[in-house]
């Protein structure tokens, strides 16, 4: 197992900068997935640490050893791509032990590598076939197979399951899962599924415009995103991200949103921060997760609670999702199956302990 460290490392071409100033740490056995929108730069992250693309400047640090110079095959990595990359005329046999035969390892120790990587792959049976005879999720683990021959330092992932229809995907991430709790190989993975994310990584990096938003645990950024985007960009459906005001009402905190100026949403926020108190007056955007919203009874006079019309149901039979308008502000609430009917007026709450703060100006977290 190895580390990984990307230090201040910037990467331009001509006038335009991809990657700024990203630093990284990944330590022994991580499973780092870096995620984020098309063109935020994490492809050219990855590239970078596989020596495939020069960085304008910075370090890349493998095992205490600055790599930057060196070229990808110097650097002990393993490349597994989102196009497989098999040899189309060679067998499975072949297509894994290929490598090994070019780098002079031992026939011995050819089978030996050929039989540990194809019994944890369970690519057993599959050894005498050609790519051709194979589904999309046998070739990408027979992909991953080549890689792992090598026993490399780290493994580096290029969106490699975004080829595949939704049900492979969901087999194929259980198998990288699986793959890594028993080689425990350090990891870094691309991808802008946040599906893949959440249940893969045992840390995020979300990025933005080549910038890194935060790097933490799946359920940190979940629960406490740094900044709206990235509250905004995980999460299916999205974060409530609704825009208005703090004022206080007979010493009351209430939060009152900006859509319909005559009667606008209000909300009592209970107990906050003094923090957030020096927010009233000012404009704030609040942010909750469709799932802290629940059904209540009729007049509850309690904090977090409100009425609202229900707009749209989307039945997904776990749950339903549920499209809300509050006074002009509109809402997702995830609520159990057979709640909520077009034209129906709900009395819901959200858990105002969960309630998270953002300025409107900066768009970043308010730490309450």
């Amino acid at each position: 197992m190895s580390s990984l460290h990307i230090k201040n490392v910037k990467k331009s071409y001509a006038h335009i900068e991809i990657l700024k100033e990203v630093n990284i740490d990944v330590d022994d056995g991580e499973f780092l997935v870096l995620l984020g929108p098309s063109g935020c730069g994490k492809s050219t992250l990855l590239n970078a640490i596989a020596g495939l693309e020069p960085v304008t400047s910075g370090e890349i640090i493998i095992d205490g050893l600055v790599v930057n110079d060196l070229e990808p095959s110097e650097r002990d990595i393993a490349m597994v791509f989102q196009s497989y990359a098999l040899y189309p005329t060679m067998s499975v046999r072949k297509n894994l032990t290929f490598g090994m035969k070019v780098r002079g390892v031992s026939k011995a120790e050819q089978e030996n590598e050929l039989k540990r990587v194809a019994s944890i792959l369970q690519l057993d049976k599959l050894l005498d076939r050609k790519p051709s005879q194979l589904s999309g999720g046998q070739r990408q683990r027979v992909a991953m197979g080549r890689a792992m021959v090598r026993e490399p330092k780290i493994f580096l992932f290029d969106e490699p399951l975004s080829n595949l229809d939704a049900k492979l995907r969901t087999d194929m991430r259980a198998e990288i899962k699986k793959l890594h709790q028993r080689v425990k190989t350090t990891t870094v993975y691309v991808t802008h599924d946040q599906i893949e994310a959440m249940t893969l990584a045992t840390k995020i990096v979300i990025m933005n415009g080549g910038v890194v938003q935060q790097i933490a645990s799946p359920q940190e950024i979940y629960e406490k995103p740094n900044n709206l985007f990235v509250a905004k960009f995980i999460g299916s459906p999205q974060m409530n991200c609704v825009s208005g005001h703090l004022e206080m009402l007979n010493g009351k905190v209430m939060f009152v949103g900006s859509e319909d100026k005559v009667n606008p949403f209000r909300i009592d926020l209970g107990n906050v921060s003094d923090r957030i108190k020096q927010y009233v007056g000012k404009p704030i955007v609040i942010g909750f997760r469709p799932e802290w919203i629940n059904v209540q009874a009729e007049n509850q006079q309690l904090p977090g609670n409100f009425s609202a019309m229900v707009e749209v149901v989307e039945p997904t039979g776990s749950d339903n999702f549920v499209e809300l308008n509050a006074n002009a502000e509109p809402f997702m609430a995830r609520l159990a199956p057979g709640l909520g009917n077009p034209g129906e007026k709900m009395h819901l709450s959200i858990d105002v302990n969960k309630i998270l703060f953002f300025d409107a100006k900066t768009e970043e977290r308010i730490q309450s």
